[in-house]
């Protein structure tokens, strides 16, 4: 902007919506209201929008971008471009002409940043999108709209179809910037860089753009072969994590426990360097094999007498999710056990739960004759704000104090189950997470310090934090923001530094080499997790938030998950257990050589 503006050329952007960008739109707006960055020459085309769809609705486009960027900025209005939701049918066809006759009479766009989809779309470009195609009307692939169903509070009330920019409208602009991050786009990114270009990937004809650029973090990056397996291009500084990584890989491939590998296996996967660093097989196996033993504990709090423990759950259920199991290790073996649910987990209850809660309330002040003078009212206003609410429109303020209030019994009866007292179950109720949308508010200093005060009061010498980062609407992410930030601070205040372990489970697992902690649940331990898992009756059968690609409910997840990974420990040679809860320690480790594949990427896998 700054310089097409000092030769006095107007600038256009193509932007994208969504989770992905959102960083860059706030960056921008800082450096408008700091730095005094100017955007009256600046043009912009959005690259789509739901149809058909009303601009001022939660989930259009429209609002999103007025919400997150144009409201804070000085472009004008008439330079404003997004594709209309309000159209008629009839009209869509010459609609569509117009915008891409508007991106012409503009000179075309100079700069286009795209997302990415799980199926490979950019824009609304579905699989099997014509390299060649135009802004246009298009139907939606089921995939994307079970993404889109955390924005809509369910599947079924995403729209069917939208407006996009075609293929070649995007490839028409003079520079692309597609960014993704996270593992869950990991394996689309793979098939994006790596794949040759097809149109089952539309993303991949970004591979024939002269000036693209892919911006990813290392998760999103976690399935390129220059991450996975960096030893097949070349050589390699191997560090412990390297090694393990290598080594464990070498053994599935192999179909071996890692002591039985051989020389010959080395050579014969690219690790003949491994092998020398490591003076052979035996030394290399022994190695790893040591390592990972070591992560094999009962006690996850140590023998060292009562801890004082802290276990941060984003959602109401996050705790029990993925490490109900050692909660109840942790309260049997006499720590002193605090849970903290840091959202009230409202938007994921059910309307018809907050019914069946109201006829419940209703019924009781029947049967035991009390007043019911103010409950009238209050039931009064439930029922007539569900029966006129549409689909994803905002909860009213009662209505969401309720569907808080059932996730926080929900919570305190697992906790209890587990053996978590009523004194050491805590509520923070963030304010980022009260926006009544999936759409969160950025994280304030006011998030921080409910952390900060939490951290305070309790004194942990010991916490457990939710490292599982694929949550499909963020609030993970900007838990344990808050939660990192909060501790610079605790520590800075002069608290003894406690140790900090990462928890997974409700959408992914650690990968073997990352697992610095594995604690055994016996088949009866794995049960109770289960029970403890249903107290949370809001999510049992259907949760509203599921994530794409899995329809298994959370405690399914959970169990599988736990018994895979025991599986991979057995089949590396360790010892076998039925099922096992993985931890990561804080810092997260990441390779010397995967950083290093990352900061010389080669260019011959695709442009």
């Amino acid at each position: 902007i700054r310089h097409r503006k000092s030769h006095n050329q107007r600038t256009v952007l193509g932007l994208a919506t969504g989770h992905t960008p959102i960083g860059i739109y706030h960056q921008l707006i800082a450096i408008h209201q700091k730095e005094d960055l100017d955007f009256s020459s600046v043009t912009t085309f959005n690259l789509d929008e739901y149809w058909p769809i009303d601009p001022t609705a939660l989930q259009s486009y429209d609002r999103w971008m007025k919400e997150n960027f144009f409201n804070h900025v000085n472009i004008p209005p008439q330079n404003m471009h997004i594709p209309s939701g309000l159209v008629g049918k009839g009209s869509v066809e010459d609609h569509c002409e117009q915008y891409e006759q508007a991106i012409k009479d503009a000179g075309g766009i100079d700069l286009q940043l795209v997302g990415i989809g799980l199926s490979g779309h950019v824009g609304f470009n579905e699989p099997g999108s014509d390299r060649h195609s135009r802004t246009r009307l298009v139907e939606l692939d089921w995939i994307t709209r079970k993404g889109a169903a955390a924005e809509f509070f369910s599947e079924e009330h995403v729209p069917t179809r939208a407006i996009s920019m075609g293929i070649g409208t995007i490839l028409d602009a003079r520079e692309i910037c597609l960014m993704a991050f996270g593992e869950q786009k990991a394996p689309i990114i793979q098939r994006t860089i790596s794949g040759g270009v097809t149109s089952e990937v539309p993303a991949s004809f970004l591979q024939e753009h002269p000036n693209a650029s892919v911006y990813l973090d290392i998760d999103a990056a976690s399935d390129l072969r220059q991450v996975a397996t960096p030893w097949q291009f070349g050589s390699c500084p191997w560090d412990d994590l390297l090694e393990r990584q290598a080594v464990a890989w070498l053994a599935e491939q192999r179909s071996k426990p890692i002591l039985m590998l051989t020389d010959e296996d080395y050579a014969g996967a690219s690790l003949n360097e491994l092998l020398r660093d490591r003076g052979g097989a035996y030394s290399a196996n022994l190695n790893v094999f040591k390592q990972m033993m070591k992560t094999i504990t009962g006690w996850p709090a140590g023998k060292d007498g009562s801890q004082r423990i802290l276990i941060l759950s984003p959602h109401p259920d996050d705790d029990v999710v993925c490490m109900g199991g050692t909660m109840m290790r942790l309260v049997e073996q006499k720590h002193e056990l605090h849970v903290s649910y840091m959202v009230n987990g409202s938007l994921a209850v059910f309307d018809h739960d907050v019914v069946r809660y109201t006829e419940f309330v209703r019924h009781f002040i029947e049967e035991f004759d009390l007043s019911s003078h103010e409950w009238g009212a209050v039931d009064d206003h439930i029922t007539k704000s569900l029966n006129s609410k549409h689909p994803g429109d905002l909860d009213s303020e009662q209505v969401q104090k309720i569907k808080a209030l059932i996730r926080r019994s929900e919570a305190t009866s697992a906790a209890h189950y587990c053996g978590v007292v009523d004194e050491r179950i805590h509520f923070l109720d963030m304010p980022f997470y009260k926006s009544g949308m999936v759409q969160k508010q950025p994280i304030t200093q006011t998030d921080i310090a409910s952390v900060f005060d939490l951290f305070e009061r309790v004194k942990p010498q010991i916490i457990f934090a939710a490292g599982d980062m694929s949550d499909p609407h963020g609030t993970h992410r900007q838990c344990l923001d808050a939660a990192l930030a909060a501790l610079d601070q605790y520590l800075e205040a002069g608290n003894a530094k406690p140790q900090l372990w990462y928890y997974r489970g409700a959408w992914q697992e650690w990968s073997i080499e990352q697992i610095n902690m594995a604690v055994p649940l016996s088949p009866d331990e794995l049960k109770r997790k289960r029970f403890a898992i249903f107290r949370h009756e809001s999510q049992k059968d259907r949760a509203m938030f599921p994530g794409p690609f899995d329809s298994r409910e959370f405690w399914q997840r959970a169990e599988e998950r736990n018994m895979a990974t025991a599986q991979t420990y057995d089949r590396l040679g360790l010892p076998e257990y039925y099922a096992i809860e993985a931890f990561a320690q804080h810092p997260l480790r990441r390779s010397r050589q995967l950083m290093q594949s990352l900061e010389n990427f080669s260019s011959g896998e695709g442009n």
